[in-house]
């Protein structure tokens, strides 16, 4: 299975980058991990309704770039389901036994997804009604894709 994490903005605090990397160490045993990043844009202070949709537009245009086809889109969004580790291996698991090979999730910039990236997804996935930092939720995701396949394939992990 390849999973690819497509996210906007890089990695700037050095702690961020070492659990990324330690957690994309891990997964490499279980797939072939790919993280692409595209740049995000300044946000003004105060910045107007039109203008935030502009900035994500923007942002959101460079995401669709990366989209290939036949992969399996899950955008993070708060808006998206909740579901708990054990429901997230079940999907992983459900959708490499149905022959998807490569997932895509996608996380957007600190004003969150343009409207065309989550129509382009076929699941929507939130990890809490709360918002979290765009940096941090990335390593949040890549425990928890680790975590995944450490239950797929009935591993111990610490709870």
């Amino acid at each position: 299975m390849k999973i690819t994490i497509l996210c906007v903005g890089k990695i700037k605090e050095k702690y961020f980058n070492m659990g990324i990397d330690e957690y994309s160490k891990r997964l490499s045993r279980y797939c072939k991990l790919e993280i692409i990043e595209v740049s995000d844009e300044k946000t003004p202070d105060n910045a107007s309704m039109a203008e935030e949709l502009q900035i994500k537009k923007k942002e959101g245009e460079r995401l669709l770039k990366y989209i290939k086809d036949g992969a399996y889109v899950i955008t993070l969004a708060i808006e998206g389901k909740e579901v708990t580790s054990v429901e997230l291996s079940e999907k992983i698991e459900k959708l490499g036994i149905s022959s998807e090979s490569h997932i895509i999730f996608i996380i957007g910039g600190s004003l969150g997804l343009d409207e065309a990236v989550l129509k382009s997804g076929d699941y929507s996935l939130s990890f809490s009604k709360m918002t979290f930092p765009h940096q941090m939720m990335r390593m949040i995701l890549l425990e928890q894709i680790y975590r995944a396949y450490r239950i797929i394939h009935n591993q111990p992990y610490h709870k």
